[in-house]
């Protein structure tokens, strides 16, 4: 069976992937870089098997596998995920579209499995389907096969790169977990984070939590070994080569190693040390990213109303930016462009519309089968929170009176009332546009840019 998974990967690499000499040389200068022995493999984990995880790590797969004795890449989710049988009927139409997908099952001895799920006759499950190369929250967009692992102590214990492909919600937890068998470890791994979640708590001060920080406060690792990498891409396109960019954030020491090692020609990635800042920006953006998602539904797809949304939702984030970042205009492309191809296809603008089309409920929770967590819905109730804070306030312009930075953001408010208090229906967002009192969007940004807003402590950061 091996035989077969490194022939797939050989053949992939040699049709999509950088000349074989020049992959095998960002191989061999990150082993460098990481102190590995001739006969030591790199090893390269995946925690967490969603779309974006489960492709970022397909992905070190096909580019570096066929390098076996230099390299070890494998991923864990948890076993016991059954598959319904309307979902394997699915992956049964999918696998025999395709004919490269037929011939790669019937020489794994797989494909019988999958005409016994179409028939009802047997259950098929995530971890299994994983190892074919079938992501359970991306169907369609079949992968390389991966060596899957449900043992999280067998996954991690000797890692030396983990990718953190787990929701912001499970971060934590999981990674407490993982503290258990680090204990004994002399080098600490390097973690990159892909989670664009956030989380917030009151004590000893407001302040937003991101998935980097709840991964050091769990597992103690230096900070410097701990990075984020975000980006406008939709991971099912980023898989089937479309151009895409990303950015790692972290320290020096291995943002820019590790940025030339995850480049490929279609994916390229740069670098930056503002980690906290851009990750928190990761978040953001699928808050409003709903919102869009359920204006287009209401509006028909309206382009003036879409349009109008997008112009209040920016202007609202520019101005939560100016209060969490030293140098918002830094932030202003990549934000943008994140939130543009969230708008586009994301799951949170899709959760949007199912949610005003009432094909979803949030009775149904943030988890949705296909698709898998709504980080939107827990961003918007930190956000919220966050911005509540008295301690915040500050003068409104025209009223004269102390205002929080959440009344000076009506869209963020109303989301808030409709996903997370459920005080109001999603026809509520349009009722938020259209309130005669709402000012011009430019507004806002005046006021973000005319006020000394910046809180480092929001980010945990010294002033």
């Amino acid at each position: 069976m091996m035989e077969h998974l490194v022939e797939t990967v050989e053949t992939m690499n040699d049709n999509n992937s950088a000349p074989s000499r020049l992959v095998e040389e960002r191989l061999d200068e990150i082993r460098r870089v990481m102190g590995k022995a001739d006969d030591d493999p790199l090893r390269i984990v995946g925690v967490g098997a969603g779309a974006w995880g489960s492709v970022f790590t397909a992905m070190l797969q096909e580019n570096y596998g066929k390098f076996r004795g230099k390299v070890s890449v494998r991923i864990w989710r948890r076993g016991g995920r059954a598959i319904d049988k309307t979902t394997a009927e699915h992956l049964f139409e999918v696998i025999n579209s395709r004919e490269d997908l037929l011939r790669r099952l019937i020489r794994r001895c797989a494909y019988l499995k999958y005409v016994e799920a179409r028939l009802g006759d047997r259950v098929l499950y995530a971890d299994e389907i994983l190892k074919d190369g079938f992501c359970l929250n991306m169907i369609e967009t079949p992968l390389c096969p991966l060596k899957v692992v449900t043992n999280l102590q067998e996954a991690v214990w000797d890692a030396d790169i983990v990718i953190n492909g787990l929701p912001s919600t499970e971060t934590f937890q999981v990674f407490n977990e993982i503290s258990k068998y680090w204990k004994e470890r002399i080098t600490a791994p390097v973690v990159i984070s892909l989670a664009k979640g956030v989380e917030a708590e009151f004590d000893p001060h407001p302040r937003i939590v991101t998935p980097t920080q709840m991964i050091y406060r769990a597992t103690g690792i230096p900070l410097e070994n701990i990075l984020y990498l975000g980006g406008p891409n939709i991971a099912s396109e980023v898989y089937n080569k479309e151009y895409a960019n990303a950015r790692i954030c972290g320290s020096e020491k291995w943002r820019k190693p590790l940025g030339k090692f995850l480049s490929q020609s279609h994916f390229i990635v740069w670098d930056n040390s503002d980690l906290i800042t851009h990750e928190v920006m990761g978040g953001l953006k699928n808050v409003y990213a709903i919102g869009a998602g359920m204006v287009a539904t209401l509006t028909n797809e309206s382009a003036t109303s879409k349009s109008v949304y997008f112009a209040h939702c920016t202007s609202e984030m520019i101005f939560i930016t100016h209060l969490l970042a030293k140098e918002p205009e830094k932030l202003a492309g990549p934000l943008l462009a994140d939130t543009y191809v969230t708008l586009l296809k994301g799951r949170n603008a899709w959760y949007g519309q199912k949610l005003a089309k009432g094909e979803l409920s949030l009775e149904m929770g943030d988890s949705i089968k296909g698709k898998g967590m709504i980080q939107g819905v827990s961003a918007v109730k930190a956000f919220f929170e966050l911005l509540s804070q008295s301690s915040l306030s500050l003068q409104h312009p025209e009223e004269g009176k102390a205002v929080t930075p959440a009344e000076l953001c009506p869209i963020l408010k109303m989301l808030h009332r409709i996903l997370i208090t459920r005080e109001v229906s999603c026809e509520a967002v349009l009722e938020a546009l259209r309130d005669e009192t709402m000012n011009d969007p430019r507004d806002l940004i005046e006021i973000a840019q005319s006020h000394l807003f910046f809180q480092p402590w929001l980010l945990g950061q010294k002033p």
